[in-house]
């Protein structure tokens, strides 16, 4: 059988798995609702106070920018799992005993994973037609202007996403929860780079290839000076519309979107060179040789006659009240377990600089980087009975909902409470009650988010993934109506403090419904 064959059966296997999953339908869903938001107005391309007409060209250009943006981010969470199911299943040490080869075997999970990239890349561009219909604007279907910014921005991007999943998921601390959130700050990186660095080589997305020529058509006033994809909560006006007849590819164009293909290419290169080939004495999971066991010896032992029946006494024991603050207690030292002095010594940092910053706005920054520390520790809420196959004797303890979920809850609002204990303490001595109300949302906010989703998800990575989107989107940016921690000065005179307390009512029975469920399982 042919190196090429094994690489697409492998592929061919892995997506139809894939494709199959309600997680797929979740994302292409999503991916066709910014499609849609980008056609109705809401998600707008502006150049200054102006917009394209919704042309082919103009349709095919935002949705292909659109698509690459967010699949980038969304679809490579949703790609890096293939090896660790290989490991879960025991389908790897089954391939590790096969011929084989590594690069092979990476080679064909890189295909896999672009595959199913390129399907939600190819409903977004089918989609595109009936949004330019919609759109109602200009209703002459140039189907070459239409479709070949997705074939050549889009699908280049995902050769890059699909290789770096592969790559994340052979390096140990990129494997995990913190891997997870490196590719966040990877992917805005990624995306900024085109901009600073003024060159086409480094655009991921399309966005610089887009901006480049619509300033270079001449069709767009002002285009030199304002440029933005944004989201917007109300329908952009433009105060004027313009034509624009699409990118021109030329030579340097395509060349840099080949580029993009040779470094994926070079990322499964690496990958296989990384890749342990599911075995333990090469993994990070590598225990320490052992002495190979002796032979067992064998001893005849002569059979006794069976022993006369007796009549076991029953045991005794006494009653015992039960002791919330040890189970709390219990729950936190779980919580905590691992965590090296360097961690302490940054939350304590960060705690301090929330005390001795004076000016709002920076406070409320130090805030949000105190709330992004934890992370990792509340994604395991909910969800550390599954992952070390403590759940039966933990469901099968008396009174588990009433007694360990709400120790797993306030362990989760502890840590807020201590890890923002220096903004707290600000707020309190300023004497500004509704900025200490938004702060305590907060804090009850997250917690119950993570419990939610480690409950119903069985997993740590809808929460990271979640959490850093929200995270960087409202504090990061002091945007109000998504401020969950009360960080911005103005969030605090808004209604969105008791709309995420409502939030938290709501995450909070869903987590004890959610218990419910596996409890009946």
């Amino acid at each position: 059988m042919s190196a090429a064959t094994v690489v697409l059966a492998a592929a061919k296997a892995d997506f139809l798995e894939r494709v199959r999953r309600y997680s797929f339908l979740f994302t292409l869903g999503l991916a066709l609702y910014f499609g849609y938001m980008a056609t109705v107005g809401r998600l707008t391309l502006r150049i200054g106070d102006s917009r394209g007409i919704y042309n082919s060209a103009w349709i095919g250009g935002l949705l292909a920018v659109v698509g690459s943006t967010f699949i980038s981010l969304a679809g490579f969470y949703f790609v890096k799992n293939t090896l660790q199911r290989d490991n879960e299943t025991r389908v790897g040490e089954i391939l590790a005993a096969t011929p084989i080869s590594r690069f092979t075997y990476i080679l064909g999970k890189f295909t896999s994973n672009f595959a199913v990239l390129a399907s939600m890349i190819g409903t977004l561009a089918l989609s595109s037609v009936v949004m330019q219909l919609v759109s109602g604007e200009d209703l002459h279907i140039h189907l070459w202007k239409l479709l070949s910014p997705f074939l050549l921005l889009s699908l280049p991007a995902m050769t890059v996403v699909a290789a770096l999943a592969i790559v994340f998921e052979t390096i140990p601390f990129l494997r995990g929860g913190f891997g997870n959130v490196v590719y966040f700050f990877m992917w805005t990186a990624i995306l900024t780079a085109p901009i600073l660095g003024n060159s086409a080589l480094y655009d991921l997305g399309g966005l610089f290839i887009l901006r480049r020529s619509i300033v270079a058509s001449g069709a767009a006033p002002l285009a030199e000076n304002s440029f933005s994809l944004s989201i917007d909560s109300g329908q952009f006006k433009a105060a004027s519309i313009f034509r624009w007849e699409g990118i021109p590819w030329t030579a340097e164009v395509l060349f840099s979107r080949l580029l993009l293909c040779a470094v994926a290419l070079l990322l499964c290169v690496i990958a296989a060179a990384l890749f342990d080939r599911f075995d333990p004495a090469r993994g990070y999971r590598a225990l320490r040789a052992s002495p190979t066991p002796a032979l067992p010896v064998i001893v005849s032992i002569p059979t006794a006659p069976p022993a006369p029946a007796t009549k076991l006494s029953p045991l005794v024991t006494r009653a015992q009240s039960f002791r919330f603050p040890a189970v709390l207690a219990a729950e936190l030292r779980l919580m905590l377990k691992g965590q090296r002095w360097w961690w302490y010594s940054v939350a304590a940092g960060l705690v301090l600089a929330q005390a001795l910053v004076s000016k709002p706005d920076s406070r409320g920054m130090v805030l949000a980087f105190a709330w992004i520390w934890p992370i990792l520790l509340w994604s395991s809420m909910g969800m550390r009975e599954l992952r070390y196959q403590t759940h039966q004797i933990l469901f099968a303890a008396p009174h588990p909902l009433a007694r360990q979920l709400p120790a797993v809850w306030l362990a989760g609002v502890l840590l807020a409470v201590v890890t923002g204990s220096g903004f707290a303490l600000r707020l309190l001595l300023e004497k500004n009650l509704p900025g200490l109300f938004a702060w305590a949302v907060g804090a009850l906010f997250i917690p119950s988010a993570a419990l939610c989703l480690g409950v119903w998800s069985s997993s740590s990575k809808p929460f990271e993934i979640l959490y850093t989107l929200l995270w960087y989107i409202g504090p990061m940016h002091a945007m109000a109506s998504f401020d969950f921690m009360g960080s911005a000065p103005a969030t605090a005179a808004t209604l969105y403090p008791q709309i995420y307390l409502a939030f938290t009512a709501i995450l909070f029975a869903m987590a004890v419904a959610g218990r419910k469920r596996q409890l009946l399982l």
